[in-house]
């Protein structure tokens, strides 16, 4: 018998008994969908992180009073390691940055960068014009002239802030791309000059910003931009932190920026020669790269759901193939009796499991992608196909058939060709 003759009966076997064949594809199946579904949707997890962190480039990092924490899933807390960042005294730690220190680092911060001063306003606030409401989805943010650049937003018409629209805190607003679309059609320049109301305090727009996109973490778009002052003023802020913002010319100068801005701050926070920072310092490509390092726990977790399914699969795979065997004893012995050699008989048996398992990868395969990529669409990814992930089912798969039909084939080429055609 050659091997193409072998390969012929085995897939001819495998697809006349089509409810074992079914049952065995289907847990195989869902093993590698729980696989390669969790592996997609990591991914697109991964892709969206790193556009929700592309706000702020390479050459940029931020000042904060804490360091970042990100707890994954309610379960353990994953600690944002910052750039130079040591701890603190017990008494000198959570003290938040104040606006008098916003503005002296400012002043006093001498490295050829631009600087942003920034503050959160209200939340979940509804924006209106005379005729239109938004849902209460946008947020109000405050900055400086530097802001804009600082977190990679482009003004599709209009003008930023300048100082003096800083120091005065005037009530003008500059409007998220989503924010102007809402309430003034595809036409967002038509907000320009109009008077609108951001948590019910009137505004004047002066800018609209160009579409920047979001992801399932933020929607870039969905904001209000005015100045620190002007939410310090109108806003209760007491408690509130600012945030300051570092933008370098060259990304080689990073390291000589940190350092400066060390420098510069300690003095502010009035910080002893023999105490640690109590300040933190993060670059913005480092805070997603945690949280994607984060999610190799939920991909292990994956990996480890698969081999698991998968190992259920070959037993059940391998009790299948000893019936196939005991109910072909007959045919065995017939082939054996007219000169078909054990191992003819032993690659039939080992093709039959393997291409089961196959099957089993390829569908299971096909509904990972399906399944991890509608998490995508959720996420506003791209298509995401894990193709090493996509490989090492393959190759697992082909060796659960290997392992799960191996017992069986051997039995099978073992047995007396004479008992085998007296078997009833």
């Amino acid at each position: 018998m050659q091997l193409k003759d072998s390969l012929s009966l085995a897939f001819r076997t495998v697809k006349s008994n089509k409810l074992r064949t079914g049952i065995t594809v289907a847990i195989i199946a869902f093993g590698i969908m729980a696989l390669i579904g969790i592996i997609t949707a990591i991914a697109s997890m991964n892709q969206s992180l790193s556009e929700s962190f592309a706000t702020m480039g390479a050459n940029s990092f931020s000042i904060r009073y804490r360091d970042i924490n990100i707890r994954i899933g309610g379960g353990r807390e994953v600690k944002k390691t910052s750039t130079g960042a040591l701890r603190a005294k017990k008494s000198n730690e959570r003290k938040i940055i104040t606006y008098q220190e916003a503005r002296l680092f400012k002043e006093r911060y001498n490295f050829p960068a631009r600087v942003s001063i920034s503050l959160s306003g209200p939340q979940s606030i509804i924006v209106s014009n005379e005729k239109i409401k938004t849902n209460p989805n946008i947020s109000i943010s405050g900055g400086d002239e530097n802001y804009l650049i600082q977190n990679g937003y482009t003004l599709a018409g209009g003008r930023n802030f300048n100082k003096l629209d800083v120091e005065t805190g005037r009530n003008i607003c500059i409007l998220g791309n989503s924010v102007a679309q809402k309430l003034y059609g595809d036409n967002t320049l038509r907000a320009l000059d109009q008077t609108i109301k951001a948590d019910g305090i009137k505004y004047r727009v002066i800018g609209v910003l160009k579409d920047k996109g979001s992801s399932a973490f933020f929607n870039a778009d969905n904001i209000v931009l005015t100045t620190y002052n002007n939410i310090r003023r109108l806003f209760p802020t007491d408690g509130t932190s600012y945030n300051i913002g570092v933008m370098v010319n060259n990304i080689n100068e990073m390291d000589a920026a940190i350092s400066e801005a060390k420098g510069t701050f300690r003095p502010i926070r009035k910080l002893a020669i023999d105490e640690e920072n109590n300040f933190y310092i993060n670059k913005s490509d480092s805070i997603a790269e945690v949280f994607k390092s984060s999610l190799g726990t939920i991909t292990t977790a994956a990996a480890f759901i698969g081999l698991i399914t998968l190992f259920g699969a070959a037993i059940g795979l391998m009790n299948i193939m000893l019936v196939a065997v005991n109910e072909r004893t007959r045919e065995i012995g017939l082939i054996k009796a007219i000169g078909g050699k054990s191992k003819s008989i032993r690659a039939q048996f080992l093709f039959e499991s393997i291409f089961i398992s196959l099957i089993g990868a390829v569908l299971g395969i096909i509904l990972g992608v399906i399944v991890g990529n509608v998490v995508g669409i959720f996420l506003h990814t791209g298509f995401v196909v894990p193709w090493i992930w996509v490989l090492i089912g393959i190759v697992v798969c082909s060796a659960v058939g290997l392992f799960a039909g191996l017992y069986p084939a051997v039995k099978a080429a073992k047995l007396d060709p004479i008992v085998a055609l007296r078997y009833e």
